[in-house]
C-alpha cells in the first residue's frame, strides 16, 4: 500500500520540479556584459515613430580576451524602456529573470555575430509607444540562450536615455475629415427641416 501510494506523490514531486525548471529563465545579474552598445540619438533627444530612426552599432569590449566570443552565435538588439517610463506599469516590470522580463519589448534587429563592430539602422515602428528608453544587445550562442549583453546606458539605466513621441492614433486628414462629416450632417439637417415644413404647409393648404 505504502509503495502504490508512494508512485503518484513521486510524479507529483516530478511535475513540481520541472515546472518549475521551465518556468526559470537565465538571470542579467549572470550575464557578463562583454558588449560596447553606441546609439546615434543624444541624451534627451525626442525621435517620432513611424519617421525618425536610430543608427545602433555593437562590438566585443577590446579589454577581453579574442576567445570571448567563441560561443557567441547572433546578437538580438532590443529597444527598452528606462526605469522613468516603467514606474507604475506592471506590464513594463523589470525582472532579472529574462523569461519574465519586460523591459525589452521591441526587437530591433537579430543579426549573425561578427568578430568586427558591426551597425543597423533602425526606422522606428508605428506601435512604438510614448515613452523613454535605451537599447540593449543580448548575444545568443548556438540554441539561442543569451549568453552575455551590453547596453547603450549604464547599470542604473540613468544615462544616454532618449525619448519617443508614439502616434496617437489621430491625424490632420482625420480630424479633416470627421470636420466634414460634421458639417455634411448639419446642412443635411436642415435640408430635411426645410422639406418636411414644406410638406406641413402644404397638407395644411
Amino acid at each position: 500500500m505504502g509503495d502504490l501510494f508512494s508512485i503518484p506523490v513521486l510524479f507529483f514531486l516530478l511535475f513540481l520540479l520541472v515546472g518549475t525548471a521551465a518556468g526559470e529563465g537565465v538571470l542579467l545579474s549572470t550575464l557578463p556584459r562583454t558588449l560596447i552598445v553606441t546609439a546615434s540619438p543624444k541624451q534627451g533627444q525626442v525621435l517620432k515613430a513611424g519617421e525618425d530612426h536610430i543608427t545602433v552599432s555593437w562590438g566585443l569590449n577590446k579589454t577581453l580576451s579574442a576567445s570571448t566570443d567563441d560561443a557567441y552565435k547572433n546578437v538580438k538588439v532590443m529597444l527598452c524602456y528606462a526605469p522613468v517610463s516603467q514606474t507604475d506599469r506592471g506590464w513594463r516590470k523589470t525582472n532579472d529573470d529574462l523569461k519574465k522580463d519586460k523591459t525589452c519589448q521591441f526587437e530591433v534587429t537579430v543579426q549573425p555575430y561578427a568578430k568586427s563592430n558591426s551597425s543597423f539602422e533602425y526606422k522606428i515602428k508605428r506601435d512604438v509607444p510614448s515613452a523613454t528608453y535605451f537599447l540593449r544587445a543580448y548575444l545568443l550562442d548556438s540554441s539561442d540562450t543569451k549568453v552575455a549583453y551590453g547596453q547603450t546606458t549604464d547599470a542604473h539605466k540613468s544615462t544616454n536615455l532618449f525619448e519617443i513621441v508614439g502616434i496617437s492614433g489621430r491625424s490632420a486628414s482625420l480630424d479633416v475629415a470627421a470636420g466634414c462629416f460634421s458639417a455634411f450632417s448639419v446642412v443635411s439637417l436642415l435640408f430635411f427641416f426645410v422639406i418636411e415644413k414644406r410638406k406641413a404647409k402644404k397638407s395644411l393648404n
